[in-house]
């Protein structure tokens, strides 16, 4: 979309102000991991719920694929292309994608390989996602695309955005989802290092600044990811504490 368009960094106020709304937002996550004493279980959807989920997950991603198809069939029209910016962050999100996906299922391996398959399959999913989407939010106003600015950011962003979110639901599918204050804590950190990069105006990573706080960030978004399919830890003798429910994390985060 990058490379057909034109991506304004903030400057000024507005860069400011977008520091630090994220480090407000940064803040009380950090707290909500701090007030939160167990890891969490996720509701687990039943039978219906889950066709359902799938179902939206699979129109999101057609949606998007659609909107996008349709902008770029009027910019050819036009002939308004233009060559797509250098990307140097796709490989490192796939790189890193792959590795969680292996790490998750050998970390899940003894709850049986239907379990550890899935769960490596919806995590390494939702770890570009957990990156994706305040990151969509925050470049939104800031895409301009060369045809119908108005409708085509609302459509490109909005189904795009309805991806994010229907991936990163997938994760209750998982009976090994635990939210832990790692992963809180992890998410926290990603939205600290979004604030210093709003500092530099969050430009596109094509510098050496934007690239590093793009890849640290990433990086910090797979090990939130992770950090959801830890094993849990039982001592021999000692029941394995029970999780705190899920309304009084989100409330937390909320």
């Amino acid at each position: 979309m990058t490379g057909h368009g034109s991506w304004i960094s903030y400057s000024g106020s507005a860069g400011i102000v977008l520091a630090v709304v994220l480090v407000a937002a940064a803040a009380a996550v950090a707290y909500a991991g701090a007030r939160l004493p167990l890891p969490a279980r996720l509701a687990r959807p039943g039978r219906t719920a889950k066709i359902v989920m799938l179902a939206a997950w699979v129109l999101a991603i057609a949606l998007l694929f659609a909107c996008v198809a349709a902008y770029l069939t009027q910019v050819y029209r036009a002939s308004l292309e233009r060559t797509p910016a250098a990307d140097p962050i796709t490989p490192v999100t796939l790189i890193g994608a792959g590795v969680l996906f292996f790490v998750i299922a050998l970390a899940q391996q003894p709850r049986g390989w239907r379990v550890a398959l899935g769960s490596a399959v919806v995590g390494a999913a939702a770890a570009p996602m957990i990156f994706e989407l305040p990151f969509d939010l925050i470049i939104m106003p800031r895409i301009h695309p060369v045809i119908d600015p108005g409708l085509y950011r609302l459509l490109l962003f909005g189904a795009l955005i309805l991806v994010d979110v229907t991936t990163l639901a997938l994760q209750s599918l998982s009976p090994a989802v635990r939210v832990r204050r790692a992963t809180l804590w992890c998410f926290a950190g990603m939205l600290a290092i979004f604030a210093v990069w709003g500092l530099f105006g969050f430009g596109y990573p094509s510098a050496p600044g934007p690239i590093t706080l793009n890849v640290l960030s990433k990086i910090l978004a797979l090990v939130t990811a992770l950090t959801l399919f830890l094993p849990e830890r039982a001592q021999s003798g000692t029941p394995e504490p029970q999780a705190a429910a899920p309304s009084s994390v989100w409330a937390a985060v909320m």
